[in-house]
Parts: structure tokens; sequence; C-alpha cells
């Protein structure tokens, strides 16, 4: 589904007679490799540069060296451009900013009107892409009412409605509550585990990669390490070098583990802990 080989990107500063005054390397030789179906998380503190990874999976930005495939399709081809948008839709970190329509319905339908699909697909799209995100109850309302939770499930709505393979969510939690976050998680991961979309998650939150299928942890423009979640929170001490927390129970485990208790490295929810202290088994 996408597919990063080699790739360097340089944010360049120039002053006013277009001389270049500093250069930026926001990423330095990327791989990475995205299966069409897959959930993948991507972990990063600020200035790791995650969201500008994101922002080359919809060409957004291109590279400056290497380059970027979605299903084969070259990132920096102009030609590709429409068929990599409507391939993969970006969710982003304030719903404010995705959300222009006055009623639900009508921003959910907006991509759709805007790539010419006939009125009455319009309306089934909307429909489908409402109930998928559990807003269904609120086509009719203005967003200016809703909760940053509830905008934010609309704005994956408004992707939804495109109909697209992939959806890239660039910290889509970092302005909301607990509960909000919640929301928008358990959203995501149905859409994975039953319609099958490609999830693409950059986040700083540890628990919210949990159920991904794998995860990447990039620092300094450089992807650092990759596994699934539980080879990944096996390395609390390097992870907290990279400015990242851990899940909170994933904390207690390795403390424990410090002062002496028999535990394994492999804890990532509350149930593995307890099943773990009560029966001393690595699970």
């Amino acid at each position: 589904m996408v597919n990063f080989d080699k790739v360097t990107f340089e944010y360049i500063r120039r002053d006013e007679e277009g001389n270049v005054e500093s250069i930026n390397k926001a990423l330095d030789g990327i791989d990475l490799d995205v299966k069409k179906g897959d959930f993948i998380a991507i972990l990063g503190a600020n200035g790791s540069g995650k969201s500008t990874l994101a922002r080359h999976i919809n060409a957004l930005l291109t590279p400056t060296e290497g380059t970027v495939y979605i299903e084969e399709m070259d990132t920096k081809d102009e030609d590709n451009l429409l068929n990599i948008r409507q391939k993969t839709g970006m969710v982003f970190q304030n719903p404010d900013n995705q959300i222009i329509a006055s009623l639900v319905e009508e921003d959910v339908g907006f991509g759709p009107e805007n790539i010419g699909i006939p009125t009455k697909e319009i309306w089934e799209r909307v429909a489908f892409a409402l109930e998928k995100v559990g807003m269904t109850a609120y086509r009719e309302k203005s967003p200016n009412n809703l909760s940053g939770g509830q905008k934010q499930r609309v704005a994956i709505a408004g992707i939804l409605a495109m109909k697209p393979e992939c959806i890239v969510l660039d910290e889509p939690t970092a302005m909301l509550d607990p509960k909000g976050r919640r929301e928008v998680i358990e959203t995501i991961t149905e859409l994975n585990k039953k319609e099958g979309i490609t999830i693409i998650l950059i986040t700083h939150y540890m628990t919210e990669v949990v159920g991904a299928d794998k995860v990447y942890v990039m620092n300094g423009g450089n992807v650092k390490l990759s596994g699934t979640p539980r080879e990944i929170f096996k390395e609390v001490d390097l992870l907290k070098e990279y400015k990242l927390d851990v899940p909170q129970v994933t904390e207690i485990a390795h403390r424990l583990r410090q002062q002496g208790i028999q535990l394994p490295d492999c804890i990532l929810t509350v149930d593995e802990l307890v099943a773990a202290l009560g029966a001393g088994i690595c699970l």
C-alpha cells in the first residue's frame, strides 16, 4: 500500500532575496513498508519527523531525495496526485480545520461532491460514513454543537465518504479529552478490523497503539525502532531516551521488576499484569 524508499526531506529557509539561510533535515533516509489492511502506528516526540512523514503519504509533501510509492504510484509524479489522494485520506490534529459546512451531513458529503459523485450516491456515502463512525443521530446537527471527539469522528466520516483504501491520522486525539480520545481510537480500530481500511496513526500517546499490527518509533528524522507493540514496549529505558512514555501498566511492571519481582517484560494490559503476579507466567 505504502512504500518509503530511502526518503529524505529538507525544510529550506530563505531570506528575502531567496538566499538559503538554513536547512533542516526532517527525514533522513527513511525506509518503511505498509501492507494493505495493516494498522500501523508511528510514534515520536515533537520534532521527530512523524508529521512530516505523514504528509508524504498523500503527497502534501514530496521527498527531497528518495521516493514514496502509493500502490506503486510515485508521489512526485503530478499525474498520480488525484489517484493518490483518492486512495489515501488525511485526518489532522484539529477537526475544526477540516469541518467547513453548517450541518454534519453536508460536511461529510463535501468531498464526494467535489469529485463529481452523483447526488444519489453522495447521500448513500454520507449515510454509510456516519453509521461507521457512530454519528448518524447527529447528521442534521451543527458541528459547532459537537464535542471535540464527535467533531473528529465527523472529520473521519468526511474522509470515509471518499472511500479511501488508507486513512492517515496525524495526532487526531492531541486536542481531545480522554473520552474523546477513546471514541476516536475505537472508531479507527473498527474501520480497520471490519472494513479492511489501512490505518496509519501518528501519535505520541502510547496507549493508543497497543492494538496496532506494527509500530515504528521515530527520533531525529530516523526510524529507531520497529516491531509489534509488545516488542516495542519491552524497550522501556530506550523509549524514555527518545522522550516517550510507555503505557502505565507497562511502567508499573517495569518498576516492579527493578525491585526484584519476577515478571515478564511483555506486559501491556492490567489483566496481563494481574495474571503474571498471580501465576508467574510470561504472557
